[in-house]
């Protein structure tokens, strides 16, 4: 109630600092290189394991120059590290999927079958100021569609990073998009441990997040490089902790905190 009464009393400021943040921003691009390949020895004996990530403009590594320093080709790396194993991934992602846009995204270029699926939308639903109870009707909509196409054992689905420490965004416009994030958090968090997806939880509130705001991109919106690697090594240990081979791909208990993320390795 609160975030609808200040947008009532501050809708033409919040609409003009929106315009004059879009036109200020930063065009980056997204990561160069290939959107899928193979990481590890494939000559070990040990059969890769299937990743897939499906998301944004930060699935697709804006804010880093190729994609072996964006979240895929980390992720993939620390995987091979965690796991022991070789991991076989494929990216489908493009800036400005909201997750209905990433629907259409998908049946337009269907992905392999995968053994662990990683999904990063939810900015361009909170910019687009999709509701909650939308969103979630959203989610499940894309959760049977990756269901049936891609057979994943584990899922993963991250949060919405706390926009109200973007540096790009200015006050008072950062503070009401990060309550929106928030009540988005909220509402995935409640449907993904009713689907035993893994909510992987971006506290926004961290006492070294400062430091991590400064290994942001050049646009103050997207992770740079090395936030990218931490970013990767977080996710990659919580899916060694519960990937199973031989057994069901999720124990109990889906909802995790990525405290590791905001930490420095």
């Amino acid at each position: 109630m609160a975030g609808t009464f200040t947008k009532l009393t501050l809708g033409p400021l919040l609409l003009a600092q929106g315009a004059r943040t879009c036109r200020r921003a930063l065009q980056l691009p997204e990561a160069a290189g290939p959107r899928q390949g193979l990481a590890g020895d494939a000559q070990a004996g040990a059969s890769p394991l299937r990743l897939l990530i499906v998301g944004d403009s930060s699935a697709a590594g804006v804010g880093a120059p190729t994609q072996d320093e964006a979240l895929a080709g980390q992720l993939a790396q620390a995987l091979v590290r965690q796991l022991g194993q070789p991991v076989a991934w494929q990216l489908v992602a493009r800036t400005g999927l909201t997750t209905q846009g990433a629907i259409a995204w998908l049946q337009e270029r269907p992905p392999a079958p995968c053994d662990v699926v990683l999904v990063v939308l939810g900015v361009n639903d909170v910019l687009a100021q999709v509701p909650p109870a939308r969103a979630v009707a959203e989610r499940e909509a894309l959760w049977h569609h990756l269901r049936e196409r891609c057979r994943p054992r584990l899922c993963l689905w991250s949060a919405v990073p706390p926009l109200e420490q973007f540096p790009l965004l200015p006050w008072p416009l950062r503070s009401v998009l990060g309550h929106d994030a928030r009540r988005l958090n909220e509402a995935q968090a409640r449907w993904a441990v009713e689907r035993g997806i893994m909510h992987v939880a971006l506290p926004g509130t961290l006492p070294d997040w400062r430091p991590a705001v400064a290994e942001m991109a050049e646009d103050g919106f997207h992770p740079g490089p090395a936030l990218y690697r931490r970013w990767g090594e977080a996710l990659a240990a919580l899916i060694a902790q519960r990937w199973q081979p031989a057994g069901p791909g999720l124990s109990a208990g889906a909802h995790l905190p990525t405290l590791a993320l905001a930490r420095r390795t």
